[in-house]
C-alpha cells in the first residue's frame, strides 16, 4: 500500500513520553504539560541525535578495555589470579558451570555489544532519512530498551562471584580496573537508549510516499 505516512506531529498532536497520551499542544513553541500525568511535553528531544552519538561512541571506546583488562583478582594462601570477562566465561565453562558461563557471556558481552550496534543502526537510518521498516525499527528500539537492563553490573558481579568463589578458606576477591570500564559501558548505553528519541524514526516519512511499511 502506498500513501503519505500519518504521524502524531503531522496530525497536530504531541505524545507524552511518560504515559504515552496523545494530546493537542498548547502552543507551537511550548506544547505545555500532559493533561493526564503532568509531565512536560516535548515535540522532540533537543539534540537527541548528537547526544546519543556522543554516548554511543564513548561507550564503544570503553567496551574494548572492559573486555581486555582484568575485572577481578582472586587471592588464596597459595596463589593469586586475575580474570577478564572472557577468561571468567572460559573458567566457568571448564569447571562445568556452563549455565553461569552463558549468563555471563550474554549479560556482559553480547547485550552491551548488541545495544551499541542497534543504536548505531537507528541513528544512521534516521540521519539518512530512511522511510522503510519504521515499525520494525521502533520495535527494535523497544526491545533494546527493555533487555538493556539485564547487562547491569550486579548481574555480572553476582554471576562471576558465584562461579569463582567455591567456599574456599581464606579466599579474597577484589575488583580490577576492567570493572570501571564495564560499568561505564552499561551506564552509557542505558543513558544513550534513553537519549534517543524513537519518534525521529517516523519523521522522515512526513510528506513522503511510504512503501512496504504497513
Amino acid at each position: 500500500m502506498t500513501g503519505a505516512a500519518r504521524t502524531g506531529m503531522r496530525e497536530g498532536f504531541v505524545s507524552c513520553e511518560a504515559c504515552g497520551l496523545l494530546s493537542r499542544p498548547v502552543g507551537a513553541e511550548e506544547p505545555g504539560d500532559c493533561p493526564r500525568c503532568g509531565e512536560e511535553l516535548e515535540f522532540r528531544r533537543r539534540d537527541a541525535i548528537q547526544r546519543t552519538w556522543a554516548l554511543v561512541i564513548t561507550a564503544a571506546i570503553c567496551y574494548l578495555p572492559a573486555n581486555i583488562l582484568p575485572v577481578m583478582r582472586t587471592t588464596t594462601l597459595t596463589s593469586e589470579q586475575t580474570d577478564t570477562i572472557i577468561s571468567g566465561v572460559v573458567r566457568l565453562h571448564a569447571s562445568g558451570s556452563w549455565h553461569l558461563a552463558l549468563i555471563l557471556l550474554i549479560a556482559s558481552v553480547m547485550i552491551p555489544l548488541a545495544k551499541l550496534a542497534a543504536l548505531a543502526y537507528l541513528l544512521i537510518s534516521v540521519q539518512r532519512g530512511s522511510v522503510r521498516n519504521n515499525r520494525e525499527r521502533t520495535r527494535l528500539y523497544r526491545v533494546m530498551e527493555g533487555i538493556g537492563h539485564w547487562s547491569m553490573v550486579d548481574v555480572f558481579v553476582a554471576t562471576f562471584a558465584v562461579g569463582l568463589v567455591r567456599l574456599r578458606p581464606l579466599l579474597s576477591v577484589a575488583p580490577e580496573p576492567g570493572v570501571l570500564f564495564f560499568s561505564a559501558v552499561v551506564i552509557l548505553t542505558i543513558i544513550a537508549a534513553q537519549s534517543f528519541d524513537p519518534r525521529l524514526i517516523w519523521d522522515s516519512s512526513r510528506g513522503k510516499q511510504v512503501t512496504n511499511d504497513g
